[in-house]
């Protein structure tokens, strides 16, 4: 495993538990607002940490953590992520998987070994305008399907997009309903515009910064979500 961070302790990842955080490095889109950069771009690398170090530490913490994010980067994209699982399941962790859900296939066999308690996928943009946030090429239908392969997989997910308003507007965060479908939870996470993999100053923004828990989009959103049967909710900072 590439793996380029760990985070011991964490109160906020993993809904419930006490959990740590592993980092992957590595990932196959260059969102611009990207706030772990050192794990997407190759020149702000940094050393890698030993995997059979960062297993031994979850061996010793396993009476005190119930559970271990997997994030990045992108997970899918490290050939050794399922025998890593395997491992951390051994232990009797509860696992929760953040993914850009760009290799659907993986997600599939994650799910049918059961290796999974809980998905976290970012969903962009709309589709659309998927190419221009992430600059990358991805196959027509490939977002579609991993979000549906989590929804059959029955395990705990969530859906969530992080509203950079530098290039989505309000009428973009509406057209996410056409994603969304009933049963599931979607959450507008607020943007950061520091240590960003592309720097962003506040000016750059199309419209004056908003209250984000007022922001008229966003509450447009969460109505539409109850009426819908999405839950809804905003993570501001």
């Amino acid at each position: 495993m590439k793996i380029g961070g760990l985070q011991k302790f964490s109160l906020l990842d993993y809904p419930g538990e006490l959990s740590a955080i592993i980092f992957t490095q590595g990932c196959n889109f260059r969102c611009p607002y990207c706030h772990n950069p050192e794990l997407v771009d190759p020149v702000r690398y940094s050393p890698l940490l030993d995997t059979e170090w960062v297993l031994r530490f979850l061996y010793k913490r396993h009476k005190k953590l119930s559970a271990v994010v997997v994030t990045g980067g992108e997970p899918t994209l490290q050939e050794d992520l399922i025998p890593f699982l395997k491992l951390i399941k051994a232990m009797r962790y509860k696992i929760k998987l953040d993914t850009n859900g760009s290799h659907p296939d993986v997600l599939q066999e994650i799910g049918n070994l059961g290796l999974v308690d809980y998905w976290a996928m970012d969903i962009k943009a709309p589709i659309k305008l998927y190419k221009v946030i992430t600059r990358a090429d991805l196959e027509s239908g490939i977002i579609e399907k991993s979000m549906d392969i989590i929804r059959q997989s029955g395990i705990d997910y969530e859906f969530r997009t992080t509203y950079f308003d530098l290039l989505l507007t309000s009428s973009d965060l509406a057209s996410m309903q056409e994603l969304l479908k009933p049963g599931d939870r979607f959450i507008i996470q607020q943007c950061r515009y520091e240590n960003t993999l592309q720097e962003i100053t506040r000016e750059e923004l199309l419209t004056p910064a908003l209250s984000f828990n007022e922001n008229p989009a966003c509450r447009s959103l969460i109505n539409w979500g109850t009426e819908h049967s999405v839950k809804i909710s905003l993570r501001s900072l």
